[in-house]
This record gives C-alpha cells, sequence and structure tokens, in this order.
C-alpha cells in the first residue's frame, strides 16, 4: 500500500482512482465494508483504490476539550486500512485553514485535481467542506459538474449501525465483548512494556506494564481475559488488569498483562521489559475492588487467572505462578 502524506506528495500522473474519505477510527465492521466496495469497485474501473483520512481527527481542531478519545492511533489505523487490500492512504493534515475550504474546492483540490478521481464511494451521512456543509446531494452534484460518479454504501449493522461512537460507548463500559462485535476482532492496545512497582511479582502474579503512552482506548477499570502478544507475534495468554489498585495506596492508573502459561525454561527469565507488545481484551471478568489486604486479593487474583484460562481456552501448567 502506498502511503501519501498530503496533496504534494501524490505523483501528477497519479490515477485514476475510485476514492472514499472519513476518519476510519477503530476500521470497525462498517468501515470494512466500505474498504472492501472501494477496492471492488477501483477493480471494475482497473483504477487505483484510495482511501483519505484526516490527522488530527477533526474534533481535535474544532472542540479539543471534548473530542473523543480515539480508538486506535494513525499508525494502528493505516495498518488495519492496508490489510483490506486498497492501494493508497491519502493522509491529510487537518487544520482551520483546511477547514475553511468549501465542499467545491476541497472536491477540486483532493478528488479532481490530485487523485483524478473517477468514483468516489461514500455513505449516506457523509459530511465535508467548510461547516461541514457539504452533504450527499452535493457530492453528486459536484459528481456531475466534475466528471465523477458517487457510490452510496447502504449502513452496515443489523439493529444498529457500525460505529467508532458504539466502539468508545462499549469500551466506557468495559464491554469489550460488544465492541469486538462492532470491531470484527479484540479491542487492542499497543506501547511499551516498562517496569512498575513489582508488586504483582512479589504477590506471586508479575505483569507486564504498558508505558503511559501506549496507544489505544483504555476500557473501563476491572480485570479482563485476554491476549499478550510480544514482538516475535507470539500469542501468550493472560489476566489483564485495567485501573489504579485500590488494594494499595499511592498507585496511578495502568494497564498490566499477567502471562498466564509460560515456558519452563523461562519462568524465572521470562522477560519483556523495553519490548513493544500488543494486549488484546477479550472478556471481562469484574471490576475493580478495594480487598481487606493481600491474602484477599491473592485468593482473588488466582480466581481470575482461572476464569481467563478457561475463558480462553487454556490448559494449566505446572510452570503456573
Amino acid at each position: 500500500m502506498q502511503y501519501f502524506n498530503g496533496l504534494a506528495e501524490v505523483p501528477v500522473d497519479f490515477g485514476p482512482s475510485v476514492v472514499t474519505l472519513g476518519n476510519f477510527d477503530g476500521v470497525h465492521r462498517g468501515h470494512q465494508e466500505v474498504l472492501r466496495q472501494l477496492v471492488a469497485a477501483a477493480g471494475e474501473r482497473q483504477a487505483q483504490a484510495v482511501a483519505i483520512t484526516f490527522d488530527p481527527p477533526p474534533a481535535q481542531v474544532h472542540r479539543p476539550d471534548s473530542a473523543p478519545a480515539q480508538i486506535m492511533s494513525l499508525s494502528d489505523r493505516l495498518d488495519m486500512m492496508a490489510e483490506s487490500g486498497i492501494d493508497a492512504v491519502l493522509v491529510l493534515a487537518y487544520n482551520l485553514d483546511f477547514a475553511a475550504q468549501s465542499p467545491e474546492e476541497f472536491v477540486l483540490n483532493t478528488f479532481v485535481r490530485t487523485l483524478h478521481a473517477a468514483e468516489v464511494v461514500i455513505g449516506h451521512d457523509v459530511r465535508f467542506g467548510r461547516d461541514n456543509s457539504g452533504d450527499l446531494a452535493t457530492m453528486q452534484e459536484l459528481g456531475e459538474k466534475h466528471g465523477f460518479r458517487v457510490r452510496v454504501i447502504e449502513e452496515f449493522g443489523a439493529d444498529r449501525r457500525c460505529s467508532s461512537t458504539w466502539v468508545r460507548e462499549a469500551l466506557q463500559v468495559g464491554d469489550v465483548a460488544t465492541a469486538a462485535t462492532v470491531l470484527g476482532r479484540p479491542h487492542q492496545m499497543r506501547g511499551e512494556v516498562v517496569h512498575g512497582a513489582a508488586r504483582g511479582r512479589e504477590l506471586g502474579f508479575p505483569t507486564a506494564n504498558l508505558a503511559a503512552d501506549a496507544s489505544g482506548f483504555i476500557p473501563a477499570d476491572g480485570v479482563y481475559a485476554g491476549w499478550l502478544i510480544d514482538q516475535s507475534e507470539v500469542r501468550w495468554p493472560a489476566a489483564i488488569s485495567v485501573g489504579s489498585n485500590p488494594t494499595f495506596e499511592g498507585v496511578s492508573r495502568q494497564v498490566e498483562a499477567h502471562v498466564l502459561d509460560r515456558p519452563a525454561e523461562a519462568v524465572e527469565d521470562f522477560n519483556l521489559y523495553g519490548q513493544f507488545v500488543t494486549v488484546e481484551f477479550v472478556e471481562r471478568l469484574r471490576g475493580m475492588v478495594a480487598y481487606t489486604g493481600p491474602e484477599a486479593l491473592i485468593d482473588q487474583m488466582c480466581r481470575d487467572v482461572e476464569q481467563a484460562r478457561q475463558l480462553l481456552g487454556q490448559e494449566p501448567t505446572a510452570t503456573q505462578s
């Protein structure tokens, strides 16, 4: 997949193309259907399939104090979009000057003069141009005027349209199973494993702590069953804790994963520090609770580990801590 960081990076002879646009945050099942139809339409025309997205998301520019947290980073978004088979992604820097373009100026500058679009694939709710004044009817009018076809994608989802908002709502209450249904895969966070307070190790449950700048929407506080994927792409079943452990004072909010089963030869030196890992959330086991002391917490953690193991279809091993 080609990556263009701004209009200036697109070759002057690029195209013809079939184009879509959007934030694509989460690259959920609705987005995947748009990209699938984009690739199909481009194949019919023997054209380049191009997705346009924005950095930062428009909401962060227009309402920075209330913009929703992103489900995934731009880098992860591009990686996921590449899996759809599209030919190129054009990332446009979004700022107030860019937002001041009229709908026709945006279409001319981007679709017509730069990408030489033969077709534009969009949803019924598309909005673009200054003050979001452009809509589906506007795009169809501009298509007739400037020589490109507009293909409208039907909403994707049975009882409710798949959306990034739905994913965030589910994650905010810890419903990672619903989030996975909308996304079409488990929700993920990615980041570097850093040193923590080592309290988990002291209790017999060593954890891999994600750095504070880890990417991905942080689900509600609680304990989850999931997977830790190391930099060698090895998947480890895990019990994942999100939050500031209320049993101990002075603990900041963090995401940490306890690997359930480690190979016998690596029990003592299973070291993930400095690695960039992925954490996948499969099912929420419980909320975060303050216990009367370490003994009660250890008893609960043993139950969490066993429940996680059962949910993930794992057999206990003799080397399990």
